[in-house]
């Protein structure tokens, strides 16, 4: 594996090769002294052309926890802002010799063209609309915790993980797809129809609009996991990317969506007990998800927050270490 660009770009055993490093990984977490030596003497740069929490500091953490040195470089902070071309800082930032770039943009495909354009290795932390592969391997690596799949069950093999939400402007969703179907999982997306992209009938999944008879298993089978994502509204044509800023064209208000399709209290109990919820975050509480879902017993969303350091910490190994194995 050269680069991650894309959820579909892992086959069934690079992704478990993936989460079994990420297991071991994983024990860092508990030590005192967090530190392992594999990348010692290598230079990463995080490339953030959006503003995120999450995933850089997870990204930022997993390479100092590996002993690499990391750089963190923002738009905001770089000569783009001054403006210069996506081309000539991607190539100023690469000439200074780093090993690996890890880059977030607002056009969908703006990684893979970066890729093309140097020599170090390059990982997606989210492209436009497009994908988000690494979210979508810490969400599998959650899931098989959650669900009891680790070794031979590792794969998510027919278990049922329905999506809920802004499916159109969410890479999330996509990486998601695509890794599940890998895995094994049957995934159904739900959302109102003007949310559900051009094309989705093309992806390996199912679609529907009707959350309650998807959550209460009467449509599509019995749930194993749920999965609600973000109203992103700075993606939304008309939107203000800002809480409480007005959706133009997508659905008449917030509170007509919150009682279609957000994960209430009375939605929460057609689910059984033993099914997580998961949510890439930030939340909108009240709004896709409510507190009762966002805090309670199913909630996995802090697990999916520790693993994402130690899927990023796998992710980073395998790209410039290169090993199978691991000793944590």
């Amino acid at each position: 594996m050269r680069h991650l660009l894309s959820a579909g770009d892992l086959d069934r055993d690079e992704a478990l090769a993936i989460l079994d490093t990420a297991e071991r990984m994983h024990a860092l977490q508990d030590r005192e002294v967090k530190k392992l030596p594999p990348l010692r003497g290598r230079t990463i740069v995080n490339l953030f052309f959006e503003d995120s929490t999450r995933t850089r500091s997870s990204f930022e953490i997993a390479g100092k926890w590996l002993s690499a040195d990391v750089i963190n470089v923002s738009a905001k902070g770089s000569s783009v802002s001054k403006g210069e071309s996506l081309r000539d800082t991607v190539l100023t930032v690469a000439a200074m010799g780093i090993d690996a770039l890890v880059v977030r943009h607002n056009a969908s495909g703006a990684v893979a063209r970066i890729a093309g354009w140097v020599d170090c290795r390059v990982v997606n932390a989210g492209d436009g609309t497009h994908e988000h592969p690494t979210q979508a391997l810490l969400d599998a690596y959650t899931l098989r915790h959650r669900l009891g799949g680790t070794g031979d069950a590792a794969d998510l093999a027919d278990r049922h993980i329905v999506i809920v939400g802004d499916i159109t402007h969410s890479r999330v969703a996509r990486s998601n797809v695509l890794l599940l179907r890998t895995l094994g999982a049957r995934v159904t997306l739900v959302a109102p129809p003007t949310l559900l992209p051009a094309g989705v009938h093309c992806w390996p999944c199912e679609t529907s609009w009707d959350l309650d008879a998807v959550l209460s298993g009467k449509a599509h089978g019995d749930v194993d996991a749920v999965m609600m994502l973000r109203v992103q509204r700075e993606r939304m044509s008309g939107g203000q990317g800002v809480a409480g800023g007005p959706v133009v064209g997508f659905f008449p208000t917030e509170r007509e969506y919150a009682i279609g399709y957000g994960l209430s209290p009375e939605r929460l109990d057609l689910l059984g007990e033993s099914v997580p919820v998961l949510h890439p975050g930030p939340m909108n509480r009240g709004l896709e998800i409510s507190s009762a879902a966002a805090d309670g017993v199913r909630s996995a969303v802090l697990d999916q927050v520790r693993a994402g350091v130690s899927v990023r910490m796998a992710v980073l190994y395998r790209l410039l270490a290169g090993a199978d194995e691991v000793t944590v």
